[in-house]
């Protein structure tokens, strides 16, 4: 549940109150303008917030002593004594993040700043709850024998992205089948408390992704946007007014269940023509190993006779899907992302401009189609980002971007 203030702040970002017994919201709304902003003075911290400077300088100091705010380069070139903005301490803060995957695991420790210093990864047929939370215990412990002592209490929580109703997700039969269901009464907070006191954040895994962007990456550009990340199942995230709406039940975004149509005009899902599944499928088909799409580092050179004709059905799927989604609201831009390499996003991104430009948009203004910025580890680095955002930044960046 959000908080008063958090719920205030979704309103606006100016306006923040000065009184005693409000400061943890303040600290918020400052420490927001600094990831948003970076390294910047105390006196346009006042003005981007609304504080006087005085709140902003005492705020600005605890935040110093705390080691969560640090001292930048000073400003040289205006009359009187340099200008010294204050940044974000990448030390300052750390998180924990688990992506789960339908074929891969990823573990991920990052910094204040969205970086990550250390990560993880383990592939399976399939994410049995046995496996996977036997990989964040184990990971955990080494990522955190991978930093000196003095910053293993900086690690503020766990947070782990999932797919929406993970149990659905797979074609298994018998005794594999039902220990996969079994996804549904698992209750991740009891299951990280077996051997862990950290905070839990469970986040949608395609929601995760758009908050990495948001936060990380491009995201700051427009106020209202929607976002595509294609995994083994293609998934999305939307974000109003300058901040990630989740919805009522956080699964805001889940364009994976969106209608279209069959080759025979039969009804199907959007996750049955543009996912990588179906690009996994026809490697196997082929006799080629489709292990090369989850191994990392990503090349896909070698398959690019497969993958050419992928990211042609794909794009044309993704410019139909942009103007039903615009339809509903006019988005002023369309992010797309994946766990794939940085070229094959480009090229999708090119061809669904160019299926843009020929649909049927009357009535429609037609959004701008932008490579998202993050990559395929969006859904990891989106899901450590949670712990940070959830404790340390307003839940809203809407009134910061063109200030």
């Amino acid at each position: 549940m959000l908080s008063f203030m958090e719920k205030e702040a979704l309103k606006t970002l100016t306006g923040g109150v000065s009184q005693s017994g409000v400061r943890d919201h303040n600290e918020r709304l400052i420490l927001t303008v600094l990831q948003r902003h970076g390294p910047t003075a105390g006196a346009d911290v006042a003005r981007l917030t609304g504080l006087s400077p005085q709140t902003v300088s005492i705020i600005l100091r605890k935040l110093e002593k705390d080691e969560i705010l640090k001292r930048g380069t000073p400003l040289r070139g205006k009359v009187g004594k340099p200008s010294v903005p204050m940044e974000l301490n990448p030390e300052g803060i750390l998180s924990v993040g688990m992506k789960i995957g339908r074929r891969s695991a990823d573990l991920l420790l990052i910094d204040f700043t969205g970086k990550p210093r250390h990560q993880l990864t383990t592939t399976y047929d399939y994410p049995l709850p046995e496996a996977v939370f036997g990989f964040l215990e184990s990971g955990l412990e080494t990522l955190l024998s991978r930093e000196p002592h003095k910053l293993r209490d900086r690690v503020c929580g766990i947070g782990i992205g999932t797919p929406f109703e993970l149990w659905k997700w797979h074609d298994l039969t018998g005794i594999a089948a039902k220990k996969f269901s079994s996804w549904r009464n698992v209750n991740f907070f009891s299951e990280v408390a077996k051997f862990s006191d950290l905070p839990v954040f469970v986040v949608n895994d395609a929601t995760a992704a758009c908050h990495a962007e948001h936060l990380y990456g491009r995201g700051g550009e427009y106020r209202d946007y929607f976002y595509f990340f294609i995994g083994s199942m293609i998934g999305g995230g939307v974000a109003l007014n300058g901040t990630v709406f989740e919805g009522n039940q956080g699964n805001a975004g889940a364009l994976g269940a969106m209608r279209t149509t069959g080759p025979l005009g039969e009804s199907q899902q959007l996750i049955d023509v543009a996912s990588l599944h179906l690009l996994e499928d026809r490697l196997r088909e082929a006799g080629v190993n489709p292990g090369i799409l989850w191994k990392k580092p990503q090349d896909w050179s070698s398959i690019a006779r497969y993958v050419e004709p992928w990211i042609g059905t794909t794009a044309q799927e993704l410019a139909k899907a942009a103007l039903s989604i615009c339809a509903v609201i006019d988005f002023e831009a369309i992010f797309i992302d994946g766990a794939f390499p940085p070229d094959v996003r480009e090229e999708l991104v090119a061809r669904v401009r160019r299926y843009l430009d020929n649909q049927d948009k009357r009535g429609l203004i037609p959004p701008v189609v932008e490579a998202a910025e993050v990559g395929e580890n969006a859904r990891g680095i989106g899901a450590a980002s949670s712990p940070i955002f959830r404790q340390f930044l307003l839940n809203t960046n809407a009134g910061l971007s063109g200030m």
